[in-house]
């Protein structure tokens, strides 16, 4: 057992993690190899299931705190554990989505109204595999739908829940201006971006967000500019989702798990496979939200989005359109 702690502390450095955290984090990662050893297992050999085990023990001890989960997450990224830190993904990918959206809904619909809905909305402990996020997000739903018009509740989704830092899309602003807001060549120019980093993903063999990149993923992304970009019709841009398992989605022929393989959603996505609880389409308005917040950043302003399609309308893709704000067309 051997803790890289200086390749750690340089990761956490480019995140700018403050000392007090980062301490928390070196606890958690050391406390959970201690637990690998206890059971005769090398830490960096271990499976998704021995990490499933020892997170229900942290749950079971009431010791799944932010820290211990995220600190250890972090390190098993660093480490380039692949399929360890998928699994993490999925269960850390959801713990601020609700807390935001309940923030969110205070600001435009009021404390009072806030306070009403998410009384009804009970969300599982951190740690928790994503299966167990369903029943609150369709409670939640069902409480929009019953207590706001689809307007305010669909503009309350489309915020940026996923808390992505806007300096990420600073060079999409550059970039726009720098084209003289031709966003015909802006989309294009983006498109080629994120096709030169999925292919720098896949020479490296390092993970892209949650997903291993195969030379099939890059050239889907390159037949469809709607792919981590976008096309222009009139005011609007369309877009389409990346899958959340790529290779999977792209290998299967079942319309059901392909459907499942496109959903990112850690607080639905299980939905899928069983139909039940039920998730209305309404709910992707929250990825609108996550795939809009680029264009928010270049045009100066919070656009208008609109689900068209998804895997909660029987689809098995997730499009959008964003609309260009007046000033830009």
């Amino acid at each position: 057992m051997t803790f890289k702690e200086e390749e750690y502390d340089a990761y956490l450095d480019q995140r700018n993690v403050d000392p007090e955290t980062r301490a928390s984090y070196k606890k958690a990662v050391l406390r959970a190899m201690e637990y690998f050893e206890e059971h005769e297992l090398v830490f960096e050999e271990a499976g998704v299931s021995d990490f499933e085990a020892y997170i229900d023990h942290l749950m079971d001890a009431g010791e799944n705190s932010e820290e211990n989960i995220l600190g250890l997450a972090r390190y098993v990224y660093v480490r380039d554990m692949k399929e360890i830190w998928i699994y993490f993904a999925a269960i850390i990918g959801g713990r601020e989505i609700l807390p935001s959206i309940a923030d969110r809904l205070e600001e435009i619909a009021g404390k009072d109204v806030a306070k009403e809905i998410f009384s009804e909305v009970k969300a599982p402990p951190l740690g928790s595999m994503p299966e167990k996020y369903c029943d609150a997000t369709s409670s939640l739903m069902k409480e929009f739908r019953e207590k706001l018009s689809p307007e305010v509740y669909q503009r309350v989704l489309a915020g940026n829940h996923h808390h992505v830092p806007v300096e990420w899309f600073e060079k999409h602003k550059k970039k726009l201006v720098e084209l003289g807001g031709d966003i015909d060549a802006w989309l294009k120019w983006m498109h080629e971006t994120a096709v030169a980093d999925l292919e720098l993903h896949l020479r490296e063999d390092k993970v892209w967000f949650e997903q291993v990149i195969t030379q099939g993923i890059v050239d889907y992304v390159k037949e469809n500019q709607e792919l981590l970009a976008g096309v222009r019709d009139g005011d609007w841009i369309y877009n389409t989702k990346f899958p959340y398992a790529p290779q999977d989605y792209l290998d299967e022929q079942d319309p059901l798990m392909k459907r499942y393989y496109m959903c990112h959603c850690p607080l639905a996505r299980e939905a899928v496979l069983s139909g039940e609880p039920d998730i209305p389409m309404d709910w992707c308005y929250c990825s609108a939200g996550y795939g809009k917040l680029r264009y928010d950043v270049a045009f100066s302003e919070e656009t208008e989005a609109e689900v068209l399609e998804s895997v909660f309308s029987g689809s098995d893709k997730c499009r959008f359109r964003i609309k260009i704000p007046e000033k830009w067309r």
